[in-house]
C-alpha cells in the first residue's frame, strides 16, 4: 500500500526539478512526486506531496529529510492526512462538463458546501490518529485531577 507524504515550508520560487532532486536517492521507492503550484502564477504554493511504495520507506524518508534545508528553509515532512473532499481538478471537470450553464454550477456549489459542512462536523468529533495516544494520556491526567479534588 502506498503512503502519501506532505512536504511543506517550501520556497515560493522552488522549481519542480529542484524539488524532485531532494527525493532522488529514494527514486526506486517513489510512486510520484508532486509540487503544488498556483494556477495563475505557476509559482509553488509552498507545499507538495510525495507518494512512497511502503510505510517503512515513508518513515525512513520522514526521519532523514524532515528539517532538511532546501533554499534556506527547513522542510516539514509528515504523513499526509486522508483526503476529505474532491481534488480541484475533478471539480473543474464536473463544472465544465455540465451543459446546464450557470444554474447547474451554482447548484453544484451548494451541494459541495453542504457536503463540506457535514464532513467537517464529523471529523471534529474524531481525534487525529497521530495524537490519539497523547490525547488518552491527557484524559487520564484530567480524570486523576478531578477525582483527587
Amino acid at each position: 500500500m502506498s503512503i502519501r507524504l506532505y512536504v511543506g515550508n517550501l520556497s515560493r520560487d522552488l522549481q519542480r526539478p529542484d524539488f524532485e532532486n531532494v527525493f532522488a536517492p529514494y527514486n526506486d521507492d517513489l510512486v510520484s512526486v508532486k509540487l503544488i503550484s498556483d494556477k495563475k502564477t505557476g509559482k509553488c504554493r509552498g507545499f507538495g506531496f510525495v507518494t512512497v511504495k511502503t510505510e517503512e520507506k515513508a518513515d525512513e524518508i520522514v526521519a532523514q529529510l524532515n528539517g532538511h534545508v532546501l533554499e534556506e528553509l527547513p522542510l516539514k515532512i509528515e504523513k499526509a492526512l486522508p483526503r476529505t473532499k474532491a481534488e480541484p481538478e475533478a471539480e473543474a471537470r464536473e463544472t465544465s462538463s455540465n451543459s446546464g450553464g450557470k444554474r447547474a454550477r451554482s447548484n453544484n456549489r451548494k451541494t459541495n458546501n453542504a457536503a463540506t459542512t457535514v464532513s467537517s462536523a464529523s471529523t471534529t468529533a474524531q481525534p487525529d490518529p497521530r495524537w490519539a495516544n497523547q490525547l488518552e494520556q491527557l484524559k487520564a491526567m484530567l480524570a486523576a485531577q478531578t477525582t483527587a479534588s
